[in-house]
């Protein structure tokens, strides 16, 4: 069964320039923002591009990261434009 999961690893992984297999989803990130500095920034991102949106909670289960980490690196982004809250749902702008 193909998960949302694998989907974002290889989105990441193409992403970042990390050679791996498509074995996991046909769709390709074509540039990242150049406001992404961080590997934390491209993570959020991708992971929020991937799913087309996500809570803190999501975020916090699936990317391993501390819940104010991830809220610097969603002000951030916000900040930047790149990401809008919708109720309790990030979504890419």
């Amino acid at each position: 069964m193909y998960s949302l999961h694998h989907r974002f690893i290889h989105v990441f992984a193409v992403a970042t320039g990390t050679m791996m297999e498509q074995q996991f989803a046909p769709a390709q990130v074509e540039t990242l923002p150049t406001e992404l500095s961080s590997p934390q920034a491209k993570l959020v991102y991708l992971y929020l591009d991937a799913t087309g949106g996500a809570t803190l909670g999501d975020m916090k289960e699936t990317l391993s990261m501390q819940k104010m980490g991830i809220l610097s690196v969603l002000s951030s982004l916000s900040t930047d434009n790149l990401v809008e809250k919708n109720g309790s749902t990030y979504v890419p702008a």
